[in-house]
């Protein structure tokens, strides 16, 4: 087994309780289910999130919505396209 560091952490009482029941039915130690936890975590893939992404679309979406169609460029009408 690899080395271990001791790291000190605050759970919720709920937690608590529930970590102790699951540990006992599991039969290994609460440590161990708050290293597998932790492994867990590490190895989700990382999504950055992008905060001003909803801005740069709502921007879009009011961009496209203020232009009007361009008159006599269509040659198609809607109804054509559910017949093909």
């Amino acid at each position: 087994m690899a080395r271990m560091v001791r790291k000190q952490i605050y759970i919720a009482q709920e937690q608590e309780k529930r970590l102790k029941k699951r540990a006992k039915t599991l039969k290994t130690t609460e440590a161990n289910l708050v290293r597998e936890g932790i492994n867990a975590i590490l190895t989700r893939p990382v999504i950055e999130k992008d905060s001003d992404a909803w801005t740069r679309e709502w921007n879009f979406i009011n961009t496209m919505l203020r232009k009007r169609p361009v008159k006599g460029k269509r040659r198609w009408k809607r109804e054509e396209i559910y017949e093909r």
